[in-house]
């Protein structure tokens, strides 16, 4: 998946980008508080976005 398209998933389901990393952005669900790290690379393997998604407690993307 690009990784415009799954920061954009990612703010569409209500997550914040809460600081820059050095090779990272932190990503956090105001919901449950849970924050995670998200690549800069261009493409995003699937494996990797569902492990990012459950981790925010967010769904899938299809």
């Amino acid at each position: 998946m690009k990784r415009r398209d799954f920061v954009r998933y990612l703010t569409d389901n209500g997550c914040v980008l809460t600081r820059e990393g050095g090779k990272y952005s932190i990503y956090q669900n105001p919901v449950t508080q849970q924050e995670t790290p998200v690549t800069r690379h261009m493409e995003i393997a699937d494996f990797t976005v569902r492990k990012i998604c459950k981790k925010l407690g967010i769904p899938e993307p299809n």
